[in-house]
């Protein structure tokens, strides 16, 4: 439980001397709910379960979001494409989320960016018919996007759409080609830094009172009869041969919330003869990352394919393309891009640019699955994106599927289970519980340039820092006048400051040079060096947190050129499977045999 003499934000830190702590916890206590899984739906549902006042647990194999979490196409939406289909209740739960989360949970994190639906151009006079239909059908489609949001979307939080003529399309984005439009319809829907989120989440668990561990991976379930009554965990961090590094923690209730992994959980009941009723199938979303400089255009595109929906986002100083959509049935933990997949996504997007894009323009190249409900469809772009929560044995839940944008609805649903099992009528809170960062975030915002002045930063910086932490930001600024050369860039990533790595090790859990390259910075991603011009740099700072020597310092940096190696090596590979090989060329920094795709011997630690 929270102390309440204690801030929020003091105590939501995830600091070396809290993991400690909390590992303690682990090996002492007996919790009313135990969460398997950082992801945006396990922090999620630690976060619900704790503001009902559980004693709750949360433990996370690798790095909070590692996984699908932080490979996103970056979006809160309500489903454009869904709409079309008439999953209409989809919608609706979407786009409320979406309100919620730009209005009054993360406002800080959470905010429009708009898009343009291009309208495709006709063949003359004889085609102004169809034109007008298609225009007319895109419209009614946006229209009702948002109707939705406006009855149901809890504060809209986004502006309306418009309509727009050729010319005003390519005013908008002029590096569309005039020949492919006829004019476009503007919309707005919600971006965020979906690790980020993730983290503030954990942040959040944390400050009311749960007990918060990263690099501890589930390895096996303990049962009395027919029950679950705990888990088996293993502390990745712990020496080599620590007669500590295994132990046993109790709870009342454990939730599974592992997103591609859930049909691990499901293996660990083998051995008792039960078949939880729930498939997961994981279909591989990729992403590019292009500067900024490459397109000319003031808002993001969203255009049909042949089996998807392609996304060209605006991000900061680049563009995000994606995404693919097809199955994966190798490593998931470092699911790979192929180069057929990088092609694929160039030749979609160069059918309505004026200058095509190449290999040559791409800064970076992320790859994610996605935890879709199986069923009988072949392709993965028909599996449901609903979710779903089972119990499959007393006292284990798994919840599985669903969106991004919808975590907290399957939190809600799947901690709604675990009360009714442990007896209580309390009900969720989260609608109206802001995370870490959102209170305050609003005036702070107004007043950005005082608080510039005050700390003698410009104001660019100070805005930078309020758009990633909210009113966390005050954190920041106290490391930097108590250190101001903590002020300056991190070398070979000058959009991010040197106090942010600091941070990240002092305050947001991050234990590896990896969890700050590639999560709570986007730098592996954001810079064509993919993060190695700044990995001494940000070792040093990690180093000088979490007490690394300079061995320590070495073989994180070590750790990371090989990952950035095998990722650039896997991604000039003609398939998944070639691909896949060359990503696993690298050692998880972790070092954890199922991180390198030896995951069948998971079912047999379960007893």
């Amino acid at each position: 439980m929270r102390d309440p003499n204690v801030l929020r934000s003091v105590a939501g830190q995830l600091s070396p001397a809290r993991r400690a702590a909390d590992l303690r916890r682990l090996r002492a206590e007996r919790f009313d709910v135990l969460v398997i899984g950082g992801g945006v739906t396990g922090a999620g549902a630690a976060v619900d379960a704790a503001s009902r006042g559980l004693k709750v647990a949360l433990v996370e194999a690798r790095d909070f979001a590692a996984g699908t979490s932080s490979r996103s196409s970056k979006l809160i939406h309500g489903g454009l494409r869904y709409l079309e289909q008439l999953e209409l209740s989809l919608v609706h739960e979407a786009l409320t989320e979406r309100g919620l989360l730009a209005t009054r949970l993360a406002p800080h994190l959470v905010r429009p960016v708009p898009f343009l639906v291009p309208l495709p151009a006709g063949q003359g006079l004889r085609d102004l018919p169809a034109r007008l239909l298609r225009r007319a059908y895109y419209g009614a489609g946006v229209a009702a996007y948002d109707a939705f949001a406006g009855l149901f979307g809890g504060g809209r939080g986004m502006p309306l759409h418009r309509h727009l003529s050729r010319e005003g399309a390519r005013r908008v984005f002029p590096s569309l080609r005039s020949d492919a439009l006829a004019g476009a319809i503007r919309y707005h829907d919600g971006q965020v830094d979906d690790a980020r989120l993730v983290v503030t989440l954990a942040r959040t668990a944390a400050s009311l009172g749960v007990t918060v561990v990263s690099s501890a991976r589930a390895v096996g379930l303990i049962r009395q009869a027919r029950e679950v009554t705990g888990v088996r965990v293993r502390d990745l961090e712990a020496p080599a041969g620590s007669p500590e590094a295994e132990f046993e923690v109790g709870a009342r209730t454990v939730i599974a919330a592992t997103g591609v992994w859930t049909d691990d959980m499901s293996r660990m009941l083998n051995d008792v003869g039960l078949r939880p009723g729930i498939r997961v199938r994981a279909s591989k979303g990729v992403h590019l990352v292009v500067p900024r400089s490459a397109i000319t255009g003031e808002a993001g595109l969203i255009l049909r394919t042949a089996t998807s929906v392609l996304f060209v986002i605006p991000w900061g100083g680049h563009w995000i393309i994606g995404t693919t959509d097809t199955d994966w049935r190798l490593d998931r933990s470092h699911p790979a891009a192929s180069a057929s997949d990088i092609d694929y996504l160039l030749r979609q997007v160069n059918t309505v640019l004026n200058r095509p894009l190449t290999t040559a323009d791409i800064e970076g190249v992320y790859a994610g699955l996605r935890p879709l409900l199986a069923g009988e469809a072949d392709s993965t772009s028909k599996l449901s994106r609903e979710h779903a929560v089972i119990e499959p044995m007393l006292g284990l839940l798994l919840v599985a599927g669903g969106k991004y944008t919808t975590y907290r609805v399957m939190a809600a649903d799947v901690v709604d289970r675990a009360v009714r099992r442990l007896g209580s009528q309390r009900v969720s809170r989260t609608a109206d519980l802001p995370l870490l960062g959102a209170d305050g975030y609003t005036a702070m915002w107004r007043d950005r340039a005082d608080l510039a002045r005050r700390h003698g930063l410009p104001v660019g910086v100070v805005e930078h820092l309020l758009e990633r932490y909210g009113s966390l930001t005050l954190d920041l600024l106290a490391l930097i006048d108590a250190d101001p050369l903590l002020a300056s860039p991190l070398a070979g990533a000058p959009e991010y400051l040197a106090a942010e790595v600091t941070y990240a090790a002092r305050a947001e859990g991050a234990l590896h040079l990896e969890d700050v390259l590639t999560r709570r910075t986007r730098i592996s991603f954001e810079t064509a060096h993919r993060g190695l011009e700044s990995a001494e740099h940000a070792a040093e700072l990690m180093g000088a947190v979490l007490g690394w020597d300079a061995a320590r310092r070495t073989r994180e940096v070590t750790h990371y050129r090989a990952r950035v190696e095998a990722e650039r090596q896997s991604q000039q590979m003609p398939d998944d499977a070639t691909a896949d090989a060359a990503r696993l060329g690298a050692p998880d920094v972790r070092g954890y045999p199922a991180d390198r795709g030896a995951d069948d011997g998971a079912a047999g630690l379960a007893r």
